[in-house]
C-alpha cells in the first residue's frame, strides 16, 4: 500500500502564512466564523477520514472495481459505508447555502478538502464531487422551485449528481450533440438521446440520482448557441419530497476503464425521460460551464492530490531501500548499502516532485481564495478582480496539475525501480488513476486552446493584468535585494520571456490562428512555470526573514526547495520560449498524408 499522511503543516504554511487567509478571507462578510482554529480543527478531522477510511479502500477498490448487472451498479465492498460515514459527517455539505442545509464555509477550504480525498482515495472523490458541481449550476441557473426541491438532497449527500456533455459522436465539438427535448407542457419535458463517459451515472450510493444533461429543443439554432441544460432524475421527485416512479433514464453498460476503476463511468441513455430546463432556453452552454470550470478546477487538485501521494509514498521507499553506496562514499559505514535517497538521481526525481507539488497546492490555495474574494468581498471592483484571476487560472490549472500528477506518479514509480510496477506496491495504480485528469473536463490541448483564444486577449488584456501586474510590482520592490538575488533574478528572465511570447502570440494569432493553436501548450505551461516561480520566490523571501526562529528546519527546507525550482526546474522556460517562437510551420508544413 502507498504512503500517506495529509500535508498539513504545508497547508497551513501556504494558507495562513504566504496568502494571509485571515486577512483576505476570514474578514469577509459570511465567513466571519471561519476562522483559523475552525479552519485548523476541520482540516485535522478531514485528514483523519481521509486517511482511516478513504485510503484503505483505494486499492481494494482499484482491484474490485465497480459491477455492472441488469441496468444496476454496484459500487466496491465498503464504499457505500465510507460514503454514509462522509455524508454523516457533513462533508457534502462544507461550502454549500445554508439555506438548504449547508455549511456556508470557504470554498477555499472545500479545494484543501478536495486534495486530501483525491490523495487517498480518487475514484471515491469522484461522487461527491460530480454532485457538488451539480449543486453548483442549480445555485447559480436554476428556478426557486428546482433549488428548493433538489438542493437540500444534494446538500445532505442523500442524492447525487452527474453532468452529461459527451456523445458517442462528439465530445469537446458539443455542437453536434444530438439528444433532443421535446416540451410537454407545465415546465416538463421529454429528454431522448444517449450520453457516454458519465461519471457517477449510476451506482449504489445514493437513494437517487440528479443528471444535468445538454440538449436541443425544438427551435434550438444551430451549434452550441442552440444547446439548452435540463435536470433529469433518475426517480421522479412527489410534492411532497419523497421519491415517485422511475424516470426514463437507465445505463446501458459501464466503461472497463484503465484506472479509476471504483468510479462507475457510464452510458446512458434517456428515452422520453421527464426533465426540467434549468436556466434560459437555449442557455445551457453558459450554464454549463458552471459546472464545467469548476470540475476543471477540481481535475487539477486532483493531479496534485496524486502527486503528493506519489512524492510521500517515493520518499519512504527511497529512506528505506538500500542499494550501492553513495558516489561520494558510504553514508552509513556499518550497513551492507546506502539507502537509495543518496543518489543524485533519485533525489532529483524527489526533488523535482516535491517542488511542484508545493507549488501546485500554493496556486490551489491562493486561487480557492480569489474565488471566496470574488463572491464574498463587498466592493464589486474587488470581487471583479479576483474573479478575473480565477478566469485566467483555470486552464493553468486543469492542464499544468494533471500534468504534474502524471509526471509525479510516473517519477515515484521509478524511484520504486522494479517494484513500483508491480501491483502490491500502489504506485502502477496512481499512474493509471493519474491518466485520465490529462483528458477528460476538456483534454489539456483544449485547456491551452481556451488559454490563448479566450483568456489572453479577454478586455484587451484585463485577466492577464491579474497576474502581470503583482509579479511586475514584486520584482521592481525587490530586485536590489542581494539576498533575494537567486531567486529573484530568474524569476525576472522566466517573466520577460512570458511578456515577449504573449506579445508575439496575441500578434501573430490575429494574423493566423493556427500560430497561435502552434504555440498553444508551450504557452500554457510557461505560464505555469512562471506562476510557480513567483509563488517560490514570494516564499524564500518570507523563509529567509524566518530563519532565526526556524527550529524545525521548515523554512531552511522551503528555501532549498526554491533554490532547486529556480535552478533546475525554471530554466524548462528557456526552451519553452524557443519552441514557441519557432512558429507553425515545424508543426503545420508535414503533409498529412506523409504521417
Amino acid at each position: 500500500m502507498v504512503s500517506y499522511k495529509a500535508p498539513l503543516e504545508d497547508i497551513r504554511f501556504w494558507l495562513y502564512e504566504v496568502f494571509d487567509y485571515e486577512g483576505r478571507v476570514a474578514s469577509l462578510p459570511g465567513y466571519e466564523e471561519a476562522s483559523r482554529d475552525l479552519i485548523d480543527a476541520v482540516l485535522e478531522e478531514g485528514a483523519k477520514f481521509c486517511e482511516n477510511e478513504l485510503l484503505p479502500l483505494n486499492q481494494p477498490g482499484d482491484k474490485e472495481g465497480c459491477h455492472f448487472e441488469n441496468g444496476v451498479v454496484r459500487t466496491p465492498q465498503g464504499f457505500k459505508e465510507a460514503y454514509e460515514a462522509y455524508c454523516q459527517s457533513g462533508w457534502t455539505a462544507l461550502s454549500c447555502d445554508p439555506r438548504y442545509g449547508g455549511q456556508g464555509l470557504p470554498k477555499t477550504l472545500e479545494f484543501l478538502m478536495m486534495e486530501l480525498i483525491c490523495s487517498t482515495n480518487m475514484a471515491f472523490g469522484m461522487y461527491p464531487g460530480l454532485s457538488h458541481g451539480a449543486y453548483n449550476a442549480l445555485q447559480l441557473w436554476g428556478s426557486e422551485e428546482l433549488k428548493a426541491r433538489y438542493q437540500p438532497k444534494l446538500v445532505e449527500g442523500t442524492w447525487s449528481g452527474t453532468m452529461c456533455l459527451t456523445e458517442p459522436h462528439c465530445g469537446t465539438d458539443l455542437g453536434l450533440i444530438r439528444t433532443k427535448a421535446e416540451p410537454k407542457g407545465e415546465g416538463k419535458y421529454a429528454i431522448t438521446g444517449q450520453k457516454i463517459f458519465i461519471s457517477a451515472g449510476e451506482h449504489d450510493l445514493t437513494e437517487n440520482i440528479l443528471h444535468l444533461v445538454l440538449a436541443k429543443l425544438p427551435d434550438a439554432p444551430s451549434g452550441t448557441r442552440g444547446i439548452s441544460l435540463f435536470l433529469v432524475p433518475k426517480f421522479l421527485v412527489k410534492e411532497d419530497g419523497s421519491l415517485g416512479a422511475r424516470n426514463g433514464v437507465s445505463c446501458g453498460s459501464i466503461e472497463d476503464k484503465m484506472g479509476i476503476k471504483a468510479s462507475s463511468t457510464c452510458v446512458m441513455n434517456f428515452d422520453e425521460a421527464e426533465g426540467y430546463l434549468v436556466g434560459e432556453p437555449h442557455g445551457g452552454m453558459k450554464a454549463m460551464f458552471t459546472m464545467m470550470n469548476a470540475a476543471r478546477l477540481g481535475v487539477g487538485i486532483q493531479g496534485l492530490g496524486l502527486g503528493e501521494t506519489a512524492y510521500q509514498s517515493a520518499v519512504a521507499y527511497a529512506l528505506d531501500r538500500r542499494q550501492g553506496r553513495s558516489l561520494s562514499g558510504p553514508k552509513e559505514p556499518e550497513a551492507k548499502a546506502d539507502p537509495i535517497i543518496v543518489h543524485p538521481d533519485v533525489r532529483k526525481n524527489l526533488l523535482t516532485v516535491k517542488a511542484l507539488n508545493e507549488g501546485c497546492r500554493a496556486l490551489a490555495i491562493w486561487t480557492g481564495m480569489e474565488i471566496d474574494r470574488a463572491e464574498k468581498h463587498p466592493d464589486e471592483g474587488e470581487r471583479q478582480k479576483a474573479d478575473d484571476f480565477v478566469q485566467l487560472m483555470t486552464p493553468i490549472i486543469k492542464s499544468f496539475m494533471t500534468d504534474h500528477g502524471f509526471d509525479a506518479a510516473v517519477r515515484g514509480q521509478q524511484v520504486f525501480g522494479g517494484h513500483g510496477y508491480i501491483k502490491e506496491w500502489g504506485m502502477e495504480q496512481l499512474v493509471r488513476d493519474a491518466r485520465i485528469t490529462q483528458i477528460y473536463e476538456g483534454a489539456n490541448g483544449i485547456q491551452a486552446l481556451d488559454l490563448v483564444g479566450r483568456k489572453l486577449g479577454y478586455g484587451m488584456g484585463r485577466y492577464l493584468r491579474r497576474f502581470f501586474h503583482p509579479v511586475q510590482a514584486f520584482l521592481e520592490e525587490n530586485q536590489s535585494d542581494p539576498a533575494l538575488a537567486e531567486y529573484v533574478l530568474p524569476l525576472a528572465k522566466a517573466f520577460g520571456r512570458l511578456q515577449q511570447v504573449t506579445a508575439w502570440i496575441a500578434q501573430q494569432g490575429l494574423k493566423d490562428p493556427e500560430e497561435a493553436g502552434a504555440a498553444s501548450a508551450d504557452y500554457l505551461r510557461l505560464f505555469a512555470l512562471v506562476t510557480l516561480a513567483y509563488i517560490w520566490a514570494r516564499t524564500a523571501k518570507l523563509a529567509l526573514s524566518r530563519l532565526e526562529e526556524d527550529e524545525t528546519g521548515f523554512y531552511k527546507a522551503k528555501l532549498a526547495t526554491a533554490r532547486f525550482y529556480m535552478t533546475r526546474v525554471l530554466p524548462e522556460a528557456s526552451a519553452l520560449f524557443q519552441q514557441i517562437m519557432a512558429g507553425k510551420k515545424p508543426l503545420m508544413e508535414l503533409e498529412a498524408a506523409s504521417f
